[in-house]
């Protein structure tokens, strides 16, 4: 049996998502930006895109950017955001547990001469608004937190973080990283004071080298790409079609039963919870007071007693079971997990971690094959160890 279970670092792609694209490539293929009907065809996957993403987030089509990826929307948003209202103030604000996209470009934005400030979390992962509240200053222009963290599942107060930060400074901007949150939770930036949002094509099941950020009317940015002035000038570069028609076809897809997957996705993390809770020396990271309710429908981050997670992934991967030891952007830089350290996470655990992710596609039956193999491997794991 094959049992796929690092979908937080990349999913199947739709086989619809794959037949669009493919007749885009070699059928489809002009250029949005030519006049003749190639490119006038091309152009109509585009507003195909920004009419569905339009919908689903219930925001106007021109606050919609197409990008390559989590990382660009991630980097468009933060450089482009700093940069355009610097006059306005230098003070950043962001988490210690962010995606990398995130942290390194804020370290990036540090060394221009802008100051960030970076939140701690809770030993379950997420902020205390108190925090930001005590930090926020006039001279505070961005706040980026992150929805859904990519490692332990853990859910920031996003709702409760933007009415603060419009309460406290009308003129600060609020960034979401919602890649992981996006698809697995019905998230409406204009609803919560979400300035700008990150979304990933390759986490809802369409294509890698995807990406969108919505961009709300009052925010200015700065391009980091120049060019043919595509998208409004904001990020230049013929758009990649197929790619773009990909993603939007995926989040249809993912929305059509989306309260339904979210459901049993729930009850497939409870029933995997509770079988790993009968192995010794088992510690759950990321839940919320010890339940799965205000965490991701998807993520399991399990840390092991006396089994260091490498030779937990390998002995998996041997019984066809993949998985994760931790974000997959990080996952060859041999280095402690800068979330699990900044929840407490105990030193002895940081090195036995193993991330489980989930799908829509993930089974019933696939999750008692893997408990059955954890079972029958982790204590001769463990001797091995001890030897």
């Amino acid at each position: 049996m094959e049992v796929y279970l690092d979908n937080s670092a990349t999913t199947k792609v739709f086989s619809e998502v794959a037949e669009l694209m493919t007749k885009i490539m070699c059928t489809d293929y002009g250029n949005p930006s030519s006049l003749h009907t190639k490119g006038v065809m091309a152009e109509q996957y585009l507003r195909y895109a920004l009419q569905t993403f339009s919908r689903l987030l219930k925001v106007n089509e021109k606050e919609l950017i197409f990008t390559s990826g989590g990382t660009e929307s991630d980097n468009l948003a933060l450089m482009g955001a700093a940069f355009a209202n610097r006059r306005q103030g230098n003070h950043i604000i962001t988490t210690r547990i962010e995606h990398p996209a995130v942290l390194q470009t804020c370290g990036y934005l540090e060394s221009c001469g802008f100051r960030v400030t970076y939140l701690p979390v809770d030993r379950s992962g997420r902020i205390c608004l108190e925090d930001l509240q005590r930090t926020m200053t006039p001279e505070t222009i961005l706040v980026s937190i992150m929805h859904t963290n990519n490692e332990v599942g853990s859910l920031q107060p996003i709702a409760e973080a933007g009415a603060l930060i419009r309460r406290m400074n009308p003129g600060t901007l609020f960034h979401v990283d919602a890649v992981q949150g996006f698809g697995k939770d019905r998230i409406y930036p204009k609803r919560i004071n979400v300035d700008m949002m990150s979304v990933s094509g390759h986490k809802i099941h369409g294509p890698k080298g995807t990406g969108l950020l919505y961009v709300g009317e009052r925010v200015k940015l700065q391009p980091i790409l120049f060019g043919g002035g595509q998208q409004r000038g904001i990020r230049s570069g013929t758009e990649n079609v197929p790619g773009i028609a990909g993603i939007a076809k995926a989040a249809e897809m993912m929305y059509a039963s989306l309260d339904e997957d979210i459901r049993r996705l729930y009850a497939l993390k409870q029933k995997f919870i509770e079988g790993v809770c009968r192995m010794e020396g088992v510690r759950l990271n990321g839940l919320n007071e010890g339940r799965i309710q205000g965490t991701a429908p998807h993520i399991v981050s399990v840390s092991i007693a006396g089994v260091r997670s490498e030779v937990l992934l390998h002995a998996l991967e041997e019984r066809g079971i993949y998985v994760s030891a931790g974000s997959a952007c990080s996952a060859r830089k041999p280095q402690p997990s800068a979330t699990l350290k900044a929840m407490g996470v105990d030193k002895e655990l940081l090195s036995s971690t193993i991330r489980f992710s989930f799908s829509i596609f993930t089974t019933e039956e696939e999750i008692d094959y893997t408990l059955q193999q954890m079972y029958d491997m982790i204590p001769m794991l463990r001797r091995f160890t001890r030897r």
